[in-house]
């Protein structure tokens, strides 16, 4: 509605099939935009059958600020903070240029100190991951235009990168980190890809097709964070009084149950498909963690603390 309101402003008389295609949107959501401005805002625009477009009946000035709330405006502030992590990256400048228009719309007298909010929100990051930001630049790029890569991948152990051909299908951010989650041709599947792995990559010149049944919720409902398998595990861990409340106070898995048990302990139970990643996270608590089941999930654990105890 803003740049409907700038073109008519400029005296061109645009119509609904100009203004749909400068915006890339169609005449429909044109004329329901322009109802808008009319009925809900106040906005002198009408119809010149002799220009063949609109235009404003009175001077307009500004266009009208939108109706916000105190909620609503914290929530903007700290849309804003969190972008911090993006510095750099290709989602900076059109996340930055979407929120600066709607912080131009607001009033300019609101009854909250946005100084007080910037002063008192911040978001810090902890181990954050190592990237190649043209490289993350050109997966987004990708992905969005449904271009086929040949990467050059190191895994994890491993001294020479192999060569993947892969279609990617969708990048994601989980906890803090991103994941490509691609179509191999070389296994022949879909594979999760860290990008800090990717040594370089080129366009193959081919484009693909995203199966309709691709969802990545789906994929990642049996896992624990992206890695899922084959199997169907139910995992039940108990924890010690001294941390129970830190397991209380997250939602660890959506298919998690939690029961109190005497003496202040939490018994967590999670239904996955894999155990890799559930394994490292039993370790992280540090002894305060038992796996009640399955067997041979307490065992690699039990194995792992004995490695621990060697070293």
């Amino acid at each position: 509605m803003l740049r409907i309101h700038q073109s008519i402003l400029s005296g061109t008389y645009p119509n609904a099939s100009s203004l749909a295609m400068e915006m890339e949107i169609s005449t429909k959501s044109v004329y329901r935009d322009l109802d808008f401005m009319r009925d809900r805002l106040g906005v002198p625009v009408e119809w010149n059958g002799t220009k063949n477009g609109y235009y404003y009946t009175r001077e307009v000035k500004t266009f009208p600020p939108l109706q916000i709330t105190e909620g609503e405006i914290v929530a903007l502030v700290v849309a804003e903070k969190a972008l911090q992590q993006y510095r750099g990256t290709s989602f900076e400048k059109p996340l930055l240029s979407a929120i600066r228009k709607m912080e131009d719309s607001l009033p300019d007298v609101v009854s909250l100190s946005l100084s007080d909010i910037e002063q008192s929100i911040s978001f810090q990051t902890r181990a954050a991951p190592i990237l190649n930001l043209e490289l993350l630049d050109a997966l987004a790029k990708a992905t969005a235009k449904r271009q086929q890569l040949e990467l050059s991948y190191r895994k994890p152990g491993q001294k020479n990168p192999e060569q993947r051909r892969v279609d990617p299908y969708h990048l994601a951010n989980i906890n803090g980190e991103w994941f490509l989650f691609a179509f191999d041709h070389l296994r022949n599947d879909i594979r999760t890809f860290v990008p800090a792995r990717i040594q370089s990559l080129r366009q193959t010149g081919r484009t693909f097709k995203r199966p309709q049944k691709f969802s990545l919720e789906e994929r990642l409902r049996g896992s624990f964070g992206v890695r899922s398998g084959q199997g169907a595990h139910q995992v039940v861990l108990r924890f010690d009084e001294k941390v129970a409340d830190y397991i209380k106070e997250k939602k660890w898995h959506e298919s998690q149950k939690l029961r109190e048990l005497k003496g202040g302990a939490v018994e967590l139970t999670i239904q996955l498909s894999g155990l890799e990643e559930i394994e490292r996270w039993v370790l992280s608590w540090a002894g305060y963690a038992k796996v009640i089941r399955p067997r041979e999930l307490a065992e690699s654990v039990k194995q792992a603390a004995r490695r621990m105890l060697r070293t």
